[in-house]
């Protein structure tokens, strides 16, 4: 259960203007079907856009798919498995897997009340990622001119939005105890030159998921500057 916690912290920028309070809905779906999640997502989003619902941070694990966005090149799937569907979906990016062991989380926020930039938003959410992985003693960072957050030369977590009126959309997705041998059918994002990593491979052991699910939205809170959230399971 995820219960209600508040965070005071400083700004991300100190140029930045950050309204007197935020509250952020998460809620944790557990392990749940790809579509049937999309089509929720959809719905939370045109329910923030009517402000009709508070900002929402949707985390999950999904069977194995995968997915390419608006703009990705199929010819980046070299070879689907068995039982493994592959989705065409409206965010941003190339193709990318989702599956048992990886935290992907989807969050339905109004930049309106944050920073209407895109840039702003895709590099918080990587500073979200960074700062769970410090935790774990393992040095992530980004690499110059590409989307995600890396370990060397192995990538941890990929992201792609959909942006809408200033209401976001899809999100992130960690390597926690990710098989990866699912990343040999496709060209992940698009990069050739470049391999993927997880938690589990980085520091020899499977990882608790609750434990590193609660550390993320503790950094989510820090970096967003989230006065207070509810969670729900």
């Amino acid at each position: 259960m995820l219960n209600q916690t508040t965070f005071r912290q400083s700004p991300v920028t100190k140029k930045q203007t950050i309204p007197a309070r935020r509250t952020l809905k998460v809620e944790d779906l557990g392990f749940a079907p790809y579509e049937l999640v999309w089509e929720y997502q959809k719905k939370l989003h045109t329910l923030r856009r009517k402000q009709k619902i508070e900002d929402t941070l949707l985390l999950v694990e999904h069977e194995p798919v995968y997915t390419l966005g608006k703009n990705a090149d199929e010819n980046h799937i070299l070879h689907q498995p068995d039982k493994v569907k592959v989705y065409h979906i409206e965010r941003g990016g190339d193709v990318t897997y989702h599956g048992p062991g990886q935290i992907v989380g989807y969050p339905i926020l109004d930049l309106h009340n944050y920073h209407r930039s895109v840039s702003w938003y895709m590099r918080s959410l990587e500073e979200v990622l960074i700062r769970l992985i410090d935790r774990y003693g393992l040095q992530a960072g980004r690499k110059p001119g590409l989307t995600g957050v890396w370990i060397g030369d192995k990538k941890i977590a990929a992201l792609g939005v959909r942006l809408s009126r200033w209401v976001t959309m899809h999100g992130f997705a960690l390597n926690v105890n990710t098989d990866l041998s699912y990343y040999r059918g496709i060209i992940p994002c698009g990069i050739f030159e470049y391999g993927v990593t997880s938690l589990e491979q980085c520091l020899g052991r499977s990882q608790d998921m609750g434990a590193v699910k609660a550390r993320l939205i503790q950094e989510f809170g820090n970096v967003f500057q989230i006065d207070t959230f509810v969670g729900v399971n």
